[in-house]
């Protein structure tokens, strides 16, 4: 496997080096060549560099032949600015494998769209994920690397984590073990839900939805959806927000991943909540707590692909991506 980095919004390299520096450590231990992107440890401001910048340095690794795997470090909230400035028509002739997570939605999606030969994982971002404490990063590893590294025509199986943590501890320097939460997928309407699973962080596809970068949606599909660090009005915005865009209506089921660190507001309503109350709909099958998300151990989501989600055992299959 050959990494190619790269920072499209937050510059984490540049602020948070000695994560920068675990991850990898981590990974070169796996065997991983990496390759750094142009903007490496560069900053300009909220950004690791400027519009065209940030699409030149996903540029460059796209045209290295050497790589297969495109990486972004972490996420934040620009990337959609570089969309109409990637070169997907190379892509389409020269296909890589894209992984990243948050607001690296908007570049995954647009790739799953305008160069559908390229494989898309909503999985770890180099620094946010694999500079992580020891006690996860190998589960979040091994289920990025079970979907890395299957064939076109096998089913690969994941199971969830039987712990999880959102503790904000850790990040840069080690401070102390994360606190685990036993963990548990539910289910709505539905025990599985089988179909083609697309989506990913949902307060990064409001800036790209009504593009033509977000993706032509069917009656096939799963509609995961996942968000950290947000409060109640916030979901609810967003949620209303893919309702008065007819999302809902167009997708056969919703899977919905766990918020790490949600505010409630004092409402004691959760995600799932005000989910089901925008809905207005009591038939919508929903599989929820999913664990590919801002929460960890991460699970690796390859979007487009054909899925079955079965909340009951905690698994998930993946097949032709």
């Amino acid at each position: 496997m050959h990494i190619g980095f790269y920072s499209s919004s937050t510059p984490i390299t540049a602020i948070s080096q000695q994560r920068f520096e675990r991850a990898k450590r981590f990974l070169a231990a796996k065997g991983v060549a990496l390759t750094a992107g142009s903007l490496t440890k560069k900053s300009d401001f909220y950004r690791s560099g400027t519009i065209r910048q940030r699409a030149n340095e996903i540029n460059e690794l796209i045209y290295n032949p050497e790589i297969d795997v495109i990486m972004s470090t972490i996420g934040g909230t620009n990337t959609n600015s570089i969309l109409p400035y990637i070169d997907y028509e190379y892509l389409k002739h020269h296909p890589k494998t894209f992984v990243g997570y948050s607001d690296t939605t908007a570049l995954l999606l647009a790739i799953k769209k305008m160069a559908p030969t390229c494989r898309v994982l909503y999985g770890p971002a180099l620094v946010a994920s694999f500079g992580e404490s020891e006690s996860f990063v190998e589960e979040t590893w091994a289920a990025f690397y079970k979907v890395y590294s299957a064939t076109y025509n096998t089913v690969v199986e994941l199971t969830a984590p039987r712990f999880w943590s959102d503790d904000q501890a850790n990040w840069e320097e080690y401070e102390h073990q994360k606190i685990k939460k036993v963990n548990a997928w539910h289910a709505i309407n539905c025990s599985t839900l089988e179909g083609r699973v697309i989506g990913g962080n949902l307060n990064t596809i409001y800036g790209i939805l009504a593009s033509k970068y977000f993706p032509d949606l069917t009656n096939d599909n799963i509609l995961f959806i996942e968000d950290a660090e947000k409060d109640a009005a916030t979901i609810e915005k967003n949620f209303a927000m893919l309702k008065n865009a007819d999302i809902f209506t167009k997708v056969k089921g919703i899977v919905l991943g766990k918020h790490a660190l949600f505010d409630d507001l004092g409402s004691k309503k959760q995600p799932i909540d005000i989910l089901q109350e925008v809905l207005n709909d009591t038939t919508m099958p929903i599989i929820y707590n999913y664990d590919s998300c801002h929460t960890i151990p991460m699970l690796t989501t390859p979007l487009g692909a054909r899925a079955i989600f079965n909340a009951t055992k905690m698994k998930v299959e993946f097949s032709d991506f």
